[in-house]
């Protein structure tokens, strides 16, 4: 199978592994790299590419599912739009088994909400544009990736004059979170192996002035086992080298300055703003906001959204996990209280979470 199988050829990616263990012989130290994306988190551990590594080079899972990273106040904000008899909540699939505060919008379906997968934001333009005696929300959550499909989904409902389109925008930009974590004293980050799809749009060149402030070396690496550990290698050479620059080893997609077209249209729609992370606190800078003269699609501008003082589920430690200060089997619900069937935390339930993924392939 032409251009995958290559990646993952058993004699290359051991080529790559005696490059990663020949270069940990000059290491003065154990090492941590992190991944910060989930389909990076699901693709190490179902490689079982952390066992396969030298000892002084060990791998940390960070906040690269938005899903998990979303706070539990904003599922509370949907649980609440989808409780008014007049709305219809939309939203990609693995938000309905998010656990808000005392309930989560499966829950709310089952009990007779109006609340609709769809595989699109544009979907949810039409489902509005049928339904035009109701307010139609979608659930705005993800990184640099699908923010540019909200974004297009605004301009569309704008354009076809559908007024009874909404958002309820939780996105987030990654290269903020990864300068918060890296200024953390109590985290250990050598290098970053940078998520694909964000840097697909985002480009290469959009990690420079981290690399260059904390002087931390970064790889934006593929997801099949030889683009993993390739981007490994070239990192841990780097941390020998005493370098800290941005290399792109995804370079069969990602470009320097990114996906020209997708920067544009979030640039039109949405603009910086603080944004709050699961686990991390408000990071500012690091959330996008629909512009002002878009407000009209902005739901917390049209209606206000009364909740409940948010709380996390009790004794669930998914913000350290995302931090990677503790691993999934440290927290004393995992494989327990929480399993992906019914699950406690927000990093069990998305099928990019780091805690799912330790649960199917092992800690």
């Amino acid at each position: 199978m032409k251009y995958c199988a290559e990646f993952r050829d058993p004699k290359v990616a051991a080529g790559f592994l005696g490059i990663i263990r020949s270069l940990s012989e000059k290491l003065d130290k154990n090492i941590f790299l992190m991944e910060v994306c989930g389909t990076h988190t699901m693709a190490i551990y179902r490689q079982g590419i952390r066992t396969l590594l030298p000892d002084k080079v060990g791998l940390t899972s960070g906040p690269g599912c938005p899903v998990c990273v979303t706070p539990v106040e904003f599922v509370d904000k949907a649980v609440a739009l989808a409780r008014m008899p007049d709305v219809i909540v939309t939203t990609f699939g693995d938000m309905m088994r998010v656990p808000g505060s005392s309930t989560s919008l499966l829950r709310e379906k089952a009990c007779g909400a109006d609340v609709r997968i769809v595989y699109s934001p544009l979907d949810a333009v039409s489902i509005a544009e049928k339904n035009p005696g109701k307010r139609v929300v979608f659930l705005g959550v993800g990184f640099e990736t699908t923010a540019p499909t909200i974004a297009a989904s605004i301009l569309d409902a704008g354009k076809r004059e559908v007024n009874n389109f909404f958002v309820l925008c939780a996105h987030k930009t990654m290269p903020q979170a990864m300068s918060a974590l890296t200024a953390d004293p109590d985290l250990q980050i050598d290098g970053y192996l940078c998520p694909a799809h964000v840097s697909t749009i985002i480009g290469a060149n959009a990690y420079i002035p981290l690399s260059a402030a904390r002087r931390i070396p970064c790889v934006i690496t593929g997801f099949e086992p030889v683009d993993i550990l390739q981007g490994i290698a070239m990192l841990v050479r780097q941390i020998t080298e005493k370098e800290a620059r941005v290399d792109n080893q995804y370079s069969r997609f990602v470009r320097p300055g990114g996906n020209p077209q997708a920067l544009d249209i979030l640039q039109r729609v949405f603009e910086p703003c603080d944004a709050r992370w699961r686990g991390l606190g408000v990071i500012p800078g690091s959330g996008l906001a629909i512009r002002e003269v878009f407000a009209r699609f902005d739901i917390e501008k049209v209606l206000n959204i009364e909740t409940e003082v948010p709380h996390e589920p009790a004794g669930c430690r998914c913000g350290e996990i995302l931090m990677g200060k503790i691993v999934p089997s440290d927290c004393p619900l995992f494989g327990k209280a929480c399993t992906p069937e019914e699950p406690v935390g927000a990093c069990m339930v998305s099928s990019e979470g780091v805690c799912s993924a330790a649960f199917k392939y092992g800690d």
